[in-house]
This record gives C-alpha cells, sequence and structure tokens, in this order.
C-alpha cells in the first residue's frame, strides 16, 4: 500500500516519485498529441482536453496533501486533513469523467480518425490511472487509521457516487466547483433524480453501469499490483 509504516528504505519513496514520473510523462504525451493536432490541423477543437486532464490531477494532488498531513502530523491534524479529503472526495469523479469524452470522436477531415482515437484513449488512460492512483492513496490513509474495512467501504462508495457524478457532468452540466458557486440548485437537482428514479431511466443505467466498470477496473488495478508470476524457487 501507499503507507508502509514510517519506514525510512528510500526505494520507498524512490517508487513514490518514479510514479509520479510515470503519470506526468504519460499526461505530457497526451498534451503533446494534442499540441501535435492542433499544428497540424489549425483546429483546436479537442483543447478543451487539456482542462479535463487538469482536473483530473485536483484529486491527486488533494490526496498526497492528506497523505503528507497524517504522516507529518497524526490524525490531530484534522482541520488541515478534512477539508483536503473533502476536495478529493468532490474533484474525484472528474478523473473518470474523461472517459466519457469519447462521444466527442467524430471522422474529420482536419486530422485522421485513428489519430483522435489514439489520442482520446491516452487522455481517458489518463485520467483513470491518475484518478485511480488518488484513491489507492486514499485508501491507504484510511486503512492505516481504521483498517482494510472501512477502507475498501470508502473504495466502493466513491466510486459508486463517481458514476452519479460523471452523469452530473456530461448531461447536466454541472462541475465540482458548483457544490460553493450553486450548492442549493445543485442539491435540488441531485435529490430531484434521486428521488424520482423511475422518471430517470438513463440516471439510473448510465451511474450502474459506468460505477459497476470504475470498481471492476480499480480492482483489477490493485490485483495487478498484488499477483506475483514468478516462480518461487
Amino acid at each position: 500500500m501507499w503507507i508502509h509504516g514510517h519506514s525510512s528504505s528510500s526505494h520507498l519513496y524512490r517508487d513514490k516519485l518514479s510514479l509520479f514520473l510515470i503519470l506526468a510523462l504519460s499526461s505530457g504525451l497526451s498534451v503533446a498529441m494534442l499540441a501535435a493536432r492542433i499544428w497540424y490541423s489549425g483546429s483546436g477543437i479537442y483543447a478543451f482536453l487539456v482542462w479535463n486532464l487538469f482536473l483530473a490531477w485536483v484529486p491527486l494532488f488533494s490526496a498526497v496533501g492528506l497523505w503528507w498531513v497524517t504522516r507529518l502530523r497524526g490524525w490531530g491534524a484534522v482541520p488541515l486533513g478534512l477539508p483536503l479529503f473533502l476536495c478529493w472526495l468532490a474533484f474525484f469523479p472528474n478523473a473518470p469523467y474523461i472517459v466519457t469524452d469519447f462521444l466527442h470522436l467524430t471522422e474529420r477531415s482536419s486530422a485522421p480518425l485513428w489519430y483522435d482515437l489514439l489520442m482520446l484513449f491516452s487522455f481517458a488512460w489518463n485520467g483513470l490511472v491518475v484518478g485511480f492512483t488518488s484513491l489507492w492513496i486514499v485508501q491507504a490513509v484510511i486503512a492505516q487509521r481504521w483498517g482494510n474495512g472501512p477502507s475498501w467501504l470508502i473504495v466502493a462508495g466513491t466510486l459508486a457516487v463517481s458514476g452519479f457524478g460523471v452523469y452530473l457532468g456530461r448531461f447536466l452540466r454541472w462541475n465540482s466547483w458548483d457544490i460553493l458557486t450553486n450548492p442549493y440548485l445543485l442539491a435540488n437537482d441531485i435529490l430531484h433524480h434521486i428521488a424520482n428514479p423511475l422518471a430517470h431511466p438513463r440516471t439510473v443505467v448510465m451511474t450502474t453501469l459506468f460505477s459497476s466498470f470504475l470498481i471492476l477496473a480499480y480492482l483489477t488495478i490493485n490485483l495487478l499490483g498484488r499477483v506475483r508470476w514468478q516462480q518461487s524457487s
């Protein structure tokens, strides 16, 4: 897990640094592909992907901040840790949201379809991996304090709510910052859809399918980090 006690082993920090470097390089490749497309076609039609990818990094920054607060100051630092956790939770749906940007994929004369497909996949992949990394960190922080059971409840709850959050962003056009700027209208919209699920079948179906996809994807990546294929001597 992300928290391995307070071990002084330098390789643990090198692994974390390497992970962030790979995430940054991968995200940089996505941005470079977009820049090349803009240069080639003269069209910035997909420029919004950079903003969406930036929003996907916000929960990761928040999760790392939460980790540092709990590591350096312990759980007595609730005034700092709680806002970081809430910020992470509010912005987390922005990470998987990029997957829905495939809706913008269409054949255009300005660039080959295969290039746009690969570019969109790159952004979607980075959004998911960056988001899952932040979830992994938060899960480790929770497990350190309350154990594996509660940490997995947080994971399941976060991914389930994120499916609904992605729906709110894609179809109802709500943003994470609307929690602060339009809290009453946002709450009213959420309660309306929750209280009348049969009147909003698209909400139920998309939330269920997307949440299920996120849960299975996270479990897959989590297990990939644990399974060892080397034969024991």
